[in-house]
């Protein structure tokens, strides 16, 4: 279908533009930015007025819950919540059951993902065998199946043997390593070490369990030269560390999640199993230092951690409740109110949730136009109402995972239209 985007408010930010223009769609391609080419007839017509188009939101960390745990997400519904959220190519960890470590599993994802024809699903395999954290996975078969990189999920490498391995492997052959920073025994605990949790009586999680990890990283990254995306960093003291590693030219890269960009380990409020969060929630400094570092590209992108979990699992004590909360439909919102409030603006809003992931996925989709409006690019599209003020229902929202520590919360920004492959998907 050809698709004419009229009177809305272009904002690229890979390519600076941010402007009111017209955007020409046709055979699934941006046709035209600004200037409609000639011939050009339109089957539809679509007046963004007041709106602003911008590609389509790339998500690193988004738990789709198939295979093995159809009883909190199927692909069907987190699908949906992605593309209601403006999400058109997301990311998934391989810690489904099975694991994701043999190439048919990954195959058979990505083929039902595509029948489903909504977001592109970019899956990682698992590093180690049922990421047991013993034997390495064979990455290069993993790799020709579809994976973007390799990963341990939540579940830490206690043997920093096994981890030097694997990296001076995946350095080799030029693979990306994504790592969640957490030493295994430090981070056995439910909330963030400090006041709260010691008034609370919960097991802490202390900052060193993250900077420890961290260290350890980067120091075998110098040794090995392997790249590294490090997911979801959670403290001020873990910004520094990235901030040092990147200063000295290492092949580093971070996200941070919405949770600890917006709130703070008090939201947990009495045992609020909603907050039950990995990374865990920290303190308010810790979110400021994350504000400024996603400000100033220490922070490379902004994630959801979109994490469906089911009622059963989230109605226990806190300590006992599954970590995790529902989060695609809430990107979008959250990264306008923080360009909004923390003064980075619009233009570096959608940054972190489109081209700057973008480049951290695999180098072969670097030319299909995946997180910007390129003419010729693909032509996924979000088209997004800034001004659209509505509350957080979780009974309303698309994912099969109602639980979300913003339930209730009033939010400002949502997606009119997502276009994917230029397709209408939502909208």
């Amino acid at each position: 279908m050809n698709i004419h985007i009229t009177n809305g408010r272009v904002v690229d930010p890979a390519s600076g533009i941010d402007k009111k223009a017209d955007i020409a769609i046709a055979d699934g391609k941006i046709a035209g930015i600004g200037s409609i080419p000639a011939g050009f007839k339109a089957e539809r017509t679509i007046d963004a007025a007041g709106c602003i188009v911008a590609p389509g939101l790339v998500d690193l960390a988004a738990r789709l819950r198939e295979p093995g745990y159809e009883h909190e997400g199927m692909l069907e519904s987190e699908m949906a919540a992605a593309i209601a959220g403006g999400v058109t190519s997301l990311v998934c960890p391989p810690d489904t059951d099975p694991v994701l470590d043999e190439p048919g599993l990954v195959e058979m994802l990505k083929f039902r993902a595509e029948k489903l024809q909504c977001a592109r699903l970019f899956p990682l395999g698992a590093l180690t065998r049922n990421l047991a954290g013993g034997v390495l996975t064979e990455m290069a078969e993993l790799t020709e199946a579809g994976c973007i990189g390799f990963s341990q999920a939540d579940v830490p490498l206690a043997d920093t043997q096994v981890l030097q391995r694997a990296l001076s492997y995946a350095s080799t052959f030029g693979y990306t390593v994504w790592l969640r920073p957490q030493d295994r025994d430090l981070g056995k605990g439910v909330a963030a070490s400090g006041p709260l949790a010691t008034r609370l009586g919960l097991a802490g999680v202390p900052v060193s369990a993250e900077t420890i990890a961290i260290f350890t990283i980067v120091e075998l990254m110098k040794a090995t030269g392997a790249r590294v995306h490090l997911c979801r960093i959670s403290s001020a003291r873990g910004v520094a560390l990235v901030r040092e590693a990147k200063a000295q030219g290492l092949p580093l890269t971070c996200d941070v999640s919405i949770n600890s960009l917006h709130l703070v380990d008090t939201d947990i409020g009495y045992f609020d199993s909603r907050a039950r969060l990995n990374p865990p929630l920290r303190q308010q400094g810790d979110r400021e230092a994350l504000s400024a570092a996603l400000a100033d590209g220490t922070i490379d992108a902004l994630v959801s951690d979109h994490t469906p979990v089911e009622a059963d699992a989230k109605t226990l004590p806190f300590a006992e409740s599954e970590a995790g909360a529902t989060g695609l439909e809430l990107l979008l919102p959250l990264a306008l109110q923080w360009g909004e409030r923390s003064g980075a603006g619009v233009a570096r809003a959608i940054e972190v949730i489109t081209s700057a992931p973008a480049r951290l996925l695999a180098a072969e989709d670097a030319g299909t136009g995946i997180g910007r409006l390129v003419e010729g690019g693909v032509a996924d599209l979000c088209i997004a109402d800034p001004g659209l003020e509505w509350q957080v229902l979780p009974d309303a929202l698309k994912s099969q995972g109602k639980h979300t520590p913003f339930a209730g919360y009033p939010m400002q920004g949502r997606a009119r239209h997502t276009l994917v492959a230029g397709r209408i998907v939502h909208g």
